[in-house]
Protein backbone atom coordinates (compact mmCIF):
# COMPACT_ATOMS: atom_id res chain seq x y z
CA UNK A 1 0.00 0.00 0.00
CA UNK A 2 1.30 3.44 -0.97
CA UNK A 3 2.28 5.71 1.88
CA UNK A 4 -0.01 8.64 2.64
CA UNK A 5 1.32 12.13 2.22
CA UNK A 6 2.80 13.28 5.54
CA UNK A 7 1.01 16.63 5.34
CA UNK A 8 -2.32 14.85 4.84
CA UNK A 9 -1.54 12.58 7.79
CA UNK A 10 -1.21 15.61 10.08
CA UNK A 11 -4.06 17.50 8.45
CA UNK A 12 -1.97 20.52 7.41
CA UNK A 13 -1.10 22.17 4.11
CA UNK A 14 2.25 21.71 2.40
CA UNK A 15 3.27 25.30 3.20
CA UNK A 16 2.41 24.93 6.91
CA UNK A 17 4.68 26.57 9.46
CA UNK A 18 6.49 24.68 12.21
CA UNK A 19 3.85 25.75 14.73
CA UNK A 20 1.03 24.60 12.46
CA UNK A 21 2.74 21.24 11.96
CA UNK A 22 3.16 20.84 15.69
CA UNK A 23 -0.49 21.76 16.34
CA UNK A 24 -1.58 19.28 13.70
CA UNK A 25 0.46 16.53 15.33
CA UNK A 26 -0.89 17.36 18.79
CA UNK A 27 -4.45 17.09 17.51
CA UNK A 28 -3.77 13.73 15.86
CA UNK A 29 -1.86 12.38 18.86
CA UNK A 30 -4.72 13.25 21.19
CA UNK A 31 -7.34 11.76 18.89
CA UNK A 32 -5.46 8.55 18.03
CA UNK A 33 -3.56 7.71 21.22
CA UNK A 34 -4.07 3.98 21.97
CA UNK A 35 -4.85 4.59 25.63
CA UNK A 36 -7.84 6.67 24.57
CA UNK A 37 -8.96 4.26 21.86
CA UNK A 38 -8.87 0.83 23.47
CA UNK A 39 -11.92 -0.20 21.42
CA UNK A 40 -10.40 0.94 18.09
CA UNK A 41 -7.61 -1.38 16.95
CA UNK A 42 -6.78 0.86 13.98
CA UNK A 43 -5.96 3.82 16.24
CA UNK A 44 -2.49 2.49 17.10
CA UNK A 45 -1.50 2.29 13.43
CA UNK A 46 -2.77 5.83 12.86
CA UNK A 47 -0.91 7.02 15.93
CA UNK A 48 2.37 5.53 14.65
CA UNK A 49 1.74 7.04 11.23
CA UNK A 50 1.28 10.49 12.79
CA UNK A 51 4.52 10.07 14.75
CA UNK A 52 6.37 9.06 11.60
CA UNK A 53 5.06 12.10 9.73
CA UNK A 54 5.90 14.50 12.55
CA UNK A 55 9.40 13.07 12.98
CA UNK A 56 10.15 14.06 9.39
CA UNK A 57 8.29 17.38 9.12
CA UNK A 58 9.55 18.83 12.42
CA UNK A 59 13.15 18.58 11.17
CA UNK A 60 14.03 21.34 8.69
CA UNK A 61 16.51 19.20 6.71
CA UNK A 62 14.22 16.17 6.57
CA UNK A 63 11.30 18.36 5.63
CA UNK A 64 13.25 19.97 2.79
CA UNK A 65 14.22 16.56 1.46
CA UNK A 66 10.66 15.31 1.74
CA UNK A 67 9.26 18.38 -0.01
CA UNK A 68 11.67 17.74 -2.91
CA UNK A 69 11.68 13.96 -3.24
CA UNK A 70 8.66 12.78 -1.25
CA UNK A 71 8.90 9.41 0.46
CA UNK A 72 11.74 8.46 -1.88
CA UNK A 73 13.99 10.80 0.08
CA UNK A 74 14.17 8.17 2.84
CA UNK A 75 14.38 5.07 0.69
CA UNK A 76 17.74 3.84 -0.54
CA UNK A 77 19.65 6.81 0.84
CA UNK A 78 18.35 9.52 -1.57
CA UNK A 79 18.52 12.98 -0.13
CA UNK A 80 20.74 11.89 2.75
CA UNK A 81 17.98 10.28 4.73
CA UNK A 82 18.82 7.38 6.99
CA UNK A 83 17.62 3.86 6.26
CA UNK A 84 14.52 2.97 8.19
CA UNK A 85 13.66 6.62 8.79
CA UNK A 86 10.12 5.97 7.65
CA UNK A 87 9.48 4.16 10.90
CA UNK A 88 9.81 7.49 12.76
CA UNK A 89 11.69 8.20 15.97
CA UNK A 90 8.67 7.81 18.23
CA UNK A 91 10.42 8.79 21.45
CA UNK A 92 11.83 11.96 19.94
CA UNK A 93 8.63 13.04 18.21
CA UNK A 94 6.29 12.33 21.07
CA UNK A 95 8.52 13.84 23.77
CA UNK A 96 8.48 17.15 21.88
CA UNK A 97 4.78 17.56 22.62
CA UNK A 98 4.51 15.34 25.69
CA UNK A 99 4.29 18.29 28.07
CA UNK A 100 1.74 20.03 25.87
CA UNK A 101 -0.50 16.98 25.91
CA UNK A 102 -0.07 15.74 29.46
CA UNK A 103 1.82 18.49 31.35
CA UNK A 104 -1.19 19.49 33.43
CA UNK A 105 -1.90 15.86 34.26
CA UNK A 106 1.68 15.31 35.44
CA UNK A 107 1.48 18.53 37.48
CA UNK A 108 4.77 20.05 36.40
CA UNK A 109 6.18 22.74 34.19
CA UNK A 110 8.02 21.99 31.02
CA UNK A 111 11.68 21.33 31.49
CA UNK A 112 13.92 23.91 29.86
CA UNK A 113 17.43 23.61 28.65
CA UNK A 114 20.10 24.68 31.07
CA UNK A 115 20.31 24.66 34.86
CA UNK A 116 17.29 25.06 37.07
CA UNK A 117 19.13 25.82 40.30
CA UNK A 118 18.28 29.53 40.35
CA UNK A 119 14.55 29.28 41.07
CA UNK A 120 12.44 32.45 41.18
CA UNK A 121 11.17 33.51 44.58
CA UNK A 122 7.47 33.47 45.42
CA UNK A 123 5.22 36.49 45.14
CA UNK A 124 4.00 37.82 48.50
CA UNK A 125 0.70 39.40 49.57
CA UNK A 126 0.34 42.07 52.25
CA UNK A 127 -3.08 43.29 53.42
CA UNK A 128 -3.03 46.98 54.33
CA UNK A 129 -5.95 48.63 56.13
CA UNK A 130 -6.25 52.43 55.84
CA UNK A 131 -8.84 55.05 56.81
CA UNK A 132 -11.18 56.79 54.40
CA UNK A 133 -9.33 60.05 55.05
CA UNK A 134 -6.06 58.38 54.03
CA UNK A 135 -7.70 56.99 50.90
CA UNK A 136 -8.89 60.52 50.09
CA UNK A 137 -5.52 62.23 50.43
CA UNK A 138 -3.08 59.38 49.71
CA UNK A 139 -0.09 58.67 51.90
CA UNK A 140 3.38 57.20 52.25
CA UNK A 141 3.21 54.12 54.46
CA UNK A 142 5.98 51.97 55.94
CA UNK A 143 5.09 48.28 56.21
CA UNK A 144 7.03 45.45 57.83
CA UNK A 145 6.98 42.36 55.63
CA UNK A 146 8.26 38.97 56.84
CA UNK A 147 10.02 37.42 53.84
CA UNK A 148 13.06 35.54 52.59
CA UNK A 149 16.12 37.55 51.56
CA UNK A 150 19.37 36.52 49.91
CA UNK A 151 21.87 35.01 52.35
CA UNK A 152 24.77 37.40 52.99
CA UNK A 153 27.16 34.63 53.97
CA UNK A 154 27.09 32.93 50.56
CA UNK A 155 25.74 35.81 48.45
CA UNK A 156 22.69 33.73 47.67
CA UNK A 157 24.54 30.80 46.06
CA UNK A 158 23.88 28.36 48.90
CA UNK A 159 27.50 27.17 48.81
CA UNK A 160 29.98 27.64 51.66
CA UNK A 161 33.27 29.51 51.36
CA UNK A 162 32.86 30.93 47.87
CA UNK A 163 32.43 27.54 46.23
CA UNK A 164 29.93 27.14 43.43
CA UNK A 165 27.09 24.65 42.94
CA UNK A 166 27.88 21.93 40.42
CA UNK A 167 25.69 20.57 37.65
CA UNK A 168 23.70 17.53 38.72
CA UNK A 169 25.25 14.44 37.06
CA UNK A 170 21.93 12.57 36.98
CA UNK A 171 19.90 15.07 34.94
CA UNK A 172 22.76 17.13 33.45
CA UNK A 173 21.24 20.29 34.89
CA UNK A 174 17.74 19.77 33.44
CA UNK A 175 16.11 19.16 36.81
CA UNK A 176 14.10 16.32 35.27
CA UNK A 177 14.78 12.84 34.02
CA UNK A 178 12.94 10.98 31.28
CA UNK A 179 12.21 7.29 30.94
CA UNK A 180 10.61 5.40 28.04
CA UNK A 181 7.59 3.35 29.09
CA UNK A 182 5.88 1.78 26.09
CA UNK A 183 4.32 4.54 24.05
CA UNK A 184 5.04 7.13 26.73
CA UNK A 185 8.11 9.17 27.49
CA UNK A 186 7.58 9.84 31.20
CA UNK A 187 9.27 12.87 32.71
CA UNK A 188 9.90 13.06 36.47
CA UNK A 189 11.66 15.39 38.87
CA UNK A 190 15.29 14.42 39.25
CA UNK A 191 15.68 12.48 42.52
CA UNK A 192 19.31 13.57 42.99
CA UNK A 193 18.85 17.36 42.90
CA UNK A 194 15.09 17.53 43.63
CA UNK A 195 14.54 19.40 40.38
CA UNK A 196 17.10 22.14 41.00
CA UNK A 197 19.52 21.01 38.28
CA UNK A 198 22.46 21.61 40.61
CA UNK A 199 23.89 20.05 43.72
CA UNK A 200 25.87 21.70 46.48
CA UNK A 201 28.65 19.62 47.94
CA UNK A 202 29.49 22.12 50.69
CA UNK A 203 26.24 23.87 51.76
CA UNK A 204 26.34 27.27 53.46
CA UNK A 205 25.92 26.94 57.23
CA UNK A 206 23.80 30.10 57.51
CA UNK A 207 21.11 29.13 55.01
CA UNK A 208 21.64 25.34 54.82
CA UNK A 209 22.22 25.60 51.08
CA UNK A 210 18.97 27.41 50.24
CA UNK A 211 20.70 30.69 49.40
CA UNK A 212 18.17 32.70 51.42
CA UNK A 213 17.18 33.33 55.03
CA UNK A 214 14.02 34.53 56.78
CA UNK A 215 13.98 38.20 57.71
CA UNK A 216 11.56 41.09 58.29
CA UNK A 217 11.88 43.98 55.87
CA UNK A 218 10.61 47.55 56.28
CA UNK A 219 9.29 48.87 52.97
CA UNK A 220 7.94 52.30 52.11
CA UNK A 221 4.74 52.10 50.05
CA UNK A 222 3.20 55.00 48.16
CA UNK A 223 -0.61 54.83 48.45
CA UNK A 224 -2.16 57.07 45.77
CA UNK A 225 -5.24 59.18 46.48
CA UNK A 226 -8.51 57.56 45.44
CA UNK A 227 -7.72 53.93 46.32
CA UNK A 228 -10.60 51.75 47.46
CA UNK A 229 -11.03 48.30 48.95
CA UNK A 230 -9.61 45.72 46.55
CA UNK A 231 -7.02 48.03 44.99
CA UNK A 232 -3.79 46.10 44.37
CA UNK A 233 -0.37 47.76 44.34
CA UNK A 234 2.55 45.77 42.88
CA UNK A 235 6.09 46.29 44.13
CA UNK A 236 8.32 44.54 41.60
CA UNK A 237 11.25 42.62 43.07
CA UNK A 238 10.15 43.11 46.69
CA UNK A 239 8.83 39.60 47.24
CA UNK A 240 10.60 36.45 48.35
CA UNK A 241 14.23 35.98 47.34
CA UNK A 242 14.89 33.26 44.79
CA UNK A 243 16.55 29.97 45.61
CA UNK A 244 20.33 29.98 45.13
CA UNK A 245 20.54 33.44 43.60
CA UNK A 246 17.37 33.19 41.52
CA UNK A 247 15.26 36.27 40.71
CA UNK A 248 13.15 37.80 43.46
CA UNK A 249 9.38 37.59 43.40
CA UNK A 250 7.00 40.55 43.65
CA UNK A 251 5.10 42.01 46.59
CA UNK A 252 1.41 42.80 46.18
CA UNK A 253 -0.22 45.26 48.57
CA UNK A 254 -3.99 44.73 48.84
CA UNK A 255 -5.84 47.77 50.16
CA UNK A 256 -8.80 47.65 52.54
CA UNK A 257 -10.48 50.99 53.33
CA UNK A 258 -12.11 51.00 56.77
CA UNK A 259 -15.74 52.05 57.25
CA UNK A 260 -16.26 55.65 58.33
CA UNK A 261 -18.57 56.83 61.10
CA UNK A 262 -19.88 59.79 59.08
CA UNK A 263 -19.50 58.93 55.40
CA UNK A 264 -20.51 55.99 53.26
CA UNK A 265 -18.64 55.49 50.00
CA UNK A 266 -19.96 54.39 46.62
CA UNK A 267 -17.18 54.61 44.05
CA UNK A 268 -16.13 58.24 43.99
CA UNK A 269 -19.34 59.51 45.62
CA UNK A 270 -19.85 59.95 49.36
CA UNK A 271 -23.13 59.81 51.29
CA UNK A 272 -23.74 61.58 54.56
CA UNK A 273 -26.98 61.19 56.52
CA UNK A 274 -27.74 64.44 58.37
CA UNK A 275 -30.51 64.74 60.99
CA UNK A 276 -32.54 67.97 60.86
CA UNK A 277 -35.18 69.23 63.24
CA UNK A 278 -38.84 69.05 62.35
CA UNK A 279 -39.11 72.84 62.39
CA UNK A 280 -36.11 73.28 60.06
CA UNK A 281 -37.53 70.73 57.64
CA UNK A 282 -40.90 72.48 57.71
CA UNK A 283 -39.75 76.08 57.57
CA UNK A 284 -36.50 75.64 55.65
CA UNK A 285 -33.10 76.86 56.72
CA UNK A 286 -29.39 76.40 56.41
CA UNK A 287 -27.25 73.65 57.97
CA UNK A 288 -23.50 73.07 58.13
CA UNK A 289 -22.14 69.65 57.14
CA UNK A 290 -18.63 68.11 57.33
CA UNK A 291 -16.61 67.25 54.22
CA UNK A 292 -14.04 64.47 53.84
CA UNK A 293 -11.16 66.94 53.48
CA UNK A 294 -11.84 68.21 57.01
CA UNK A 295 -13.68 71.30 55.85
CA UNK A 296 -17.28 72.44 56.17
CA UNK A 297 -20.03 72.84 53.63
CA UNK A 298 -23.27 74.81 53.93
CA UNK A 299 -26.49 73.32 52.61
CA UNK A 300 -29.77 75.16 52.14
CA UNK A 301 -32.81 73.16 53.29
CA UNK A 302 -35.96 73.94 51.27
CA UNK A 303 -39.15 74.38 53.30
CA UNK A 304 -41.34 71.30 53.46
CA UNK A 305 -38.40 68.86 53.09
CA UNK A 306 -39.10 65.23 53.97
CA UNK A 307 -36.86 62.47 55.31
CA UNK A 308 -34.80 60.89 52.54
CA UNK A 309 -34.48 64.03 50.47
CA UNK A 310 -30.99 64.35 48.98
CA UNK A 311 -28.91 67.37 48.12
CA UNK A 312 -25.64 67.35 46.25
CA UNK A 313 -22.33 69.07 46.96
CA UNK A 314 -20.39 68.99 43.70
CA UNK A 315 -16.80 67.69 43.69
CA UNK A 316 -16.82 67.06 47.45
CA UNK A 317 -16.50 63.29 47.12
CA UNK A 318 -13.48 61.03 46.57
CA UNK A 319 -10.83 61.67 43.90
CA UNK A 320 -10.50 59.28 41.00
CA UNK A 321 -7.52 56.93 41.27
CA UNK A 322 -5.80 58.18 38.11
CA UNK A 323 -6.63 61.85 38.45
CA UNK A 324 -9.46 63.82 36.93
CA UNK A 325 -12.62 65.17 38.54
CA UNK A 326 -13.64 64.14 42.05
CA UNK A 327 -16.99 62.60 42.87
CA UNK A 328 -19.85 64.34 44.68
CA UNK A 329 -21.08 64.34 48.24
CA UNK A 330 -24.77 63.55 48.71
CA UNK A 331 -26.53 64.85 51.82
CA UNK A 332 -29.54 62.80 52.86
CA UNK A 333 -31.96 64.45 55.28
CA UNK A 334 -33.36 62.58 58.26
CA UNK A 335 -36.20 64.62 59.81
CA UNK A 336 -36.05 64.06 63.56
CA UNK A 337 -39.09 63.95 65.79
CA UNK A 338 -38.50 65.83 69.07
CA UNK A 339 -38.46 63.83 72.32
CA UNK A 340 -38.82 64.64 76.04
CA UNK A 341 -41.32 67.44 75.36
CA UNK A 342 -42.31 69.90 78.06
CA UNK A 343 -45.94 70.61 78.84
CA UNK A 344 -45.81 73.87 76.93
CA UNK A 345 -44.26 72.18 73.88
CA UNK A 346 -46.97 69.53 73.89
CA UNK A 347 -49.64 72.20 74.15
CA UNK A 348 -48.19 74.07 71.19
CA UNK A 349 -47.94 70.92 69.12
CA UNK A 350 -51.57 70.03 69.79
CA UNK A 351 -52.58 73.50 68.74
CA UNK A 352 -50.43 73.15 65.64
CA UNK A 353 -51.96 69.77 64.82
CA UNK A 354 -55.48 71.27 65.00
CA UNK A 355 -54.45 73.93 62.51
CA UNK A 356 -52.47 71.74 60.08
CA UNK A 357 -54.97 69.25 58.69
CA UNK A 358 -54.44 70.63 55.20
CA UNK A 359 -50.63 70.72 55.50
CA UNK A 360 -49.98 66.98 55.25
CA UNK A 361 -50.75 66.01 51.63
CA UNK A 362 -48.91 62.70 51.76
CA UNK A 363 -50.77 61.57 54.87
CA UNK A 364 -54.10 62.72 53.42
CA UNK A 365 -53.48 60.80 50.21
CA UNK A 366 -52.43 57.66 52.08
CA UNK A 367 -55.43 57.53 54.41
CA UNK A 368 -57.76 58.29 51.51
CA UNK A 369 -56.37 55.19 49.79
CA UNK A 370 -56.81 53.20 53.00
CA UNK A 371 -60.45 54.25 53.25
CA UNK A 372 -61.07 53.20 49.65
CA UNK A 373 -59.39 49.86 50.30
CA UNK A 374 -61.57 49.09 53.32
CA UNK A 375 -64.74 50.05 51.45
CA UNK A 376 -63.83 47.78 48.54
CA UNK A 377 -63.23 44.90 50.94
CA UNK A 378 -66.68 45.31 52.48
CA UNK A 379 -68.34 45.18 49.06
Amino acid sequence: MAKRDYYDVLGVSKGASADEIKKGYRAKAKALHPDRNADKPDAEAGFKEANEAYDVLKDAEKKAAYDRFGHAAFEGGMGGGRQGGQQGDFGSAFSDVFDDLFGDFMGGQRGGSGGRGAARGSDLRYNLRISLEEAFSGLQKTVNVPTSVACDSCNGTGAEGGSEPTTCPTCSGMGKVRAQQGFFTVERTCPTCSGMGQIIKNPCKSCSGAGRVEKDRALSVNIPAGVETGTRIRLAGEGEAGMRGGPTGDLYIFIEVANHKLFERDGTNLFCRVPVSMSTAALGGSIEVPTIDGGRGRVQIPSGSQSGRQMRLRAKGMPTLRGGNAGDMLIELAVETPVNLTSRQKELLREFADLSEENNPEASSFFSSVKSFWESMKS
